[in-house]
């Protein structure tokens, strides 16, 4: 797995140290699933954006009206 050097700040480290305690690892675990989060997040935002500015019309959206029944059933 590539390696990222970054710097921070004192009072972020010791926030941290708080929320991630256990060592290097959990607060690297942490640091990594904060980068995806936020990644996801920027992502979901963009595709919302994207759909205020250009929504469905009427003559675009699905017209559940006639599906057809879904049997499930767990065998």
């Amino acid at each position: 797995m590539p390696s990222l050097i970054i710097q921070i700040d004192s009072s972020t480290l010791a926030s941290l140290r708080r929320i991630a305690p256990g060592g290097k690892e959990q607060q690297a675990l942490f640091i990594r699933q904060a980068v995806k989060d936020a990644i996801r997040k920027r992502e979901y935002d963009q595709i919302r954006q994207a759909y205020l500015l250009t929504p469905d019309s009427a003559n675009d959206a699905d017209n559940w009206s006639n599906a057809e029944e879904w049997n499930y059933s767990i065998r």
